[in-house]
């Protein structure tokens, strides 16, 4: 028996891993997107605002993440690629303007553009593959997936309040747990979690690319947060620490990301399920530096005075999501914890109360130094002491 031929429009092993133009392009969409969502966040500092805030970032970040696998496993630089590339992009585009009223009269227009994206993609992918079944399966088990959370994304739509809350997170949430589990799907099966389809080069660079927005996004909030307040001596203090935050984020970034994604570590990421997995501890990094540029907006808005405990949390938690993400990471790819981090989200916890009598730039001060310690001890630590103890 021979196999069926391999559909045209796949990524052929051995093909250059790095990204393209039109993929950094697509990013950028992601800086406006982000940058939302923080500042919905920033206005709205409940429980609510976090929950709401937490659905756009998981539905956005699961555009973002079939995306990235649409260009892993299929041929980037085929037109029908790129242009199906180019209407994610203008859909994400859309859902990023849909995000300030997303829980208020624009809900529809957030969820057209997020089935828009989802049926362009495919239309494109499941006739596309037609040449392969076993290929074409992939396609169709996402597809069914789509279908099965559509009905709570168009009914959250039509309802308000904590009604389209409750709605769309459990659409959300079963969109992201169903590629952990493989898709399965009636017929068909699911994806055989050991498979080795991804290109680690391709995706170890996505996932780079994905966190460099979200300081970039970083960046703008201080920017546009110190032009928008008084050129005071405390506004300049707070925007030269709040800079100083995304340099440490940055470095404990690379510096684990240089070791755990390095060519001899990157088949890891190839499998299905560590690189889902992966993709999910990027999330909750992505989410850290989103909640910190959250905070650092709030102290330089106004660096003195009293803090409230909400900006506490938001100035302490940002950092500590961070560290979690970061743990989360190393646990994927080495099977272990990394206690320098685990240790850091600990003390981030403990200092919370006695951080009460500082003005929020003392806060943050507090928080950097977390940081800084980290880095610098892991900096100087033996890689031995780094690794850390099995999570099981």
């Amino acid at each position: 028996m021979t196999s069926s031929p391999l559909p045209r429009i796949l990524r052929r092993r051995g093909e250059p891993g790095y990204p393209t133009f039109l993929e950094l392009f697509f990013d950028v969409t992601y800086i406006f997107m982000l940058s939302r969502i923080a500042a919905g966040f920033a206005d709205d500092l409940t429980v609510r605002g976090l929950a709401e805030a937490t659905i756009l970032l998981l539905a956005a970040w699961w555009v973002w993440v079939l995306t990235a696998w649409l260009t892993d496993l299929f041929n980037p630089r085929l037109p029908i690629i790129q242009a199906t590339v180019l209407l994610v992009m203008f859909g994400t585009l859309v859902m990023a303007i849909a995000v300030p009223q997303a829980f208020g009269d624009y809900g529809w227009l957030l969820v057209a553009a997020y089935f828009g994206i989802h049926v362009v993609r495919d239309a494109v992918l499941i006739p596309g593959t037609r040449a392969n079944r076993s290929i074409q399966a992939r396609s169709v088990r996402v597809f069914f997936w789509f279908l099965v959370t559509a009905a709570p994304w168009a009914a959250g739509a039509f309802v308000a309040g904590w009604s389209r809350l409750a709605l769309w997170g459990f659409a959300v949430l079963v969109d992201l747990g169903s590629a952990r589990i493989g898709w399965p799907t009636p017929r068909l099966g699911r994806t055989e979690l050991s498979s080795q389809i991804f290109t680690g080069s391709h995706l170890s660079e996505r996932y780079r690319q994905i966190f460099l927005i979200a300081l970039g996004e970083l960046i703008l909030t201080v920017g546009v947060g110190l032009s928008a307040n008084d050129l005071g001596p405390a506004a300049y203090a707070a925007c030269a620490v709040a800079f100083t935050t995304g340099i440490l984020v940055l470095q404990l970034y690379y510096q684990r990301v240089r070791q755990l994604l390095a060519p001899s570590g990157l088949t890891t990421v190839e499998r299905v399920r560590p690189g889902t997995s992966t993709s999910y501890t990027h999330l909750v990094m992505v989410g850290g530096v989103l909640l910190t540029s959250t905070g650092l907006s709030l102290v330089i808005a106004e660096p003195l005075g009293s803090t409230p405990a909400a900006w506490t949390a938001v100035v302490l938690g940002g950092p500590a999501l961070f560290l979690v993400g970061s743990c989360l990471f190393d646990a994927v790819l080495t099977g272990r914890l990394l206690w320098s981090r685990a240790l850091g989200v600990v003390a981030l916890g403990a200092l919370a109360p006695a951080l009460a009598l500082l003005p929020p730039l003392g806060v943050l001060v507090v928080a950097n130094l977390v940081l800084l310690l980290i880095l610098v001890g892991e900096s100087v630590a033996p890689h031995s002491r780094l690794v850390g103890v099995p999570t099981g």
